[in-house]
């Protein structure tokens, strides 16, 4: 069952960067793998005596996320090309569990701000109502 998860995935779920579904066929193995959890516990040793591999590096600093400014602008369409397909990618193949969480944060502030704007406008209209002539 061990060879079923690769160093990389291992690394990954200690970090919380995997898909939902591939955290919980881990979680579900390591509840009956001891050699599972002896792997996963010399990760966890190798760490605190601060040795990391490159890719845990690059995964815990979040090397290849885009910036949240990027991903907004990714929610707009306004990004070039190029950047706007690599973003989908990141979110739609990759998985990116946070900038997922960050994406679906900037959703929901804009239907936020969207919702207000109209209710701000409603109010301008019906407080100006009387002020209106008739030609």
């Amino acid at each position: 069952m061990a060879g079923d998860f690769p160093l990389s995935e291992l690394e990954a779920f200690l970090d919380e960067a995997l898909p939902t579904e591939r955290m919980a066929a881990i979680e579900e193995a390591l509840r009956h793998n001891e050699d599972l959890q002896k792997q996963v516990a010399a990760i966890n040793g190798r760490r605190d005596a601060g040795v990391h591999s490159l890719g845990e590096i690059w995964r815990r600093h979040r090397l290849s996320c885009p910036s949240r400014e990027q991903l907004g602008s990714y929610l707009l369409g306004v990004l070039p090309r190029g950047l706007q397909g690599y973003v989908k990618f990141h979110l739609e193949t990759i998985e990116c569990r946070y900038c997922s969480a960050s994406v679906e944060d900037l959703q929901s502030q804009q239907s936020e701000t969207g919702n207000q704007t109209q209710e701000r406008r409603h109010k301008y209209f019906q407080s100006s109502v009387g002020h209106l002539r008739k030609k």
